[in-house]
């Protein structure tokens, strides 16, 4: 099982790393909600949780929980710049459907 973290996404990390003044990296997941099931969650990490798998690239470490890895597995994280809106996404090939609005998925 894996999780990609393209250079551009790595260096966004890095940044917003670096303006925050600390952490270990941070974590992926997934959690039930909208109306197609499932969200993307991100957050920073200050201390690796044991059960935590670690995927790391360009100095920038990943963590995924167990129970989210299932639904992330292959999932390539992308920084895109689109006009004025910026941020991380995810081609994930788990995705079988998403919602309207783009803010979940199903699998």
């Amino acid at each position: 099982m894996a999780i990609s973290v393209t250079s551009a996404a790595a260096e966004h990390v890095s940044k917003q790393l670096q303006a925050r003044g600390r952490g270990e990296g941070i974590r992926i997941g997934v959690k039930t909600s909208g109306c197609s099931g499932l969200a993307y969650v991100l957050e920073f990490v200050d201390a690796q949780d044991p059960e935590d798998t670690l995927f790391e690239t360009d100095g920038v470490r990943v963590f995924v929980d167990p129970k989210s890895l299932v639904y992330l597995d292959g999932t390539i994280v992308d920084f895109a710049k689109e006009g004025l809106n910026e941020g991380l996404e995810f081609r994930n090939p788990n995705v079988a459907g998403e919602c309207g609005c783009g803010e979940s998925f199903t699998v």
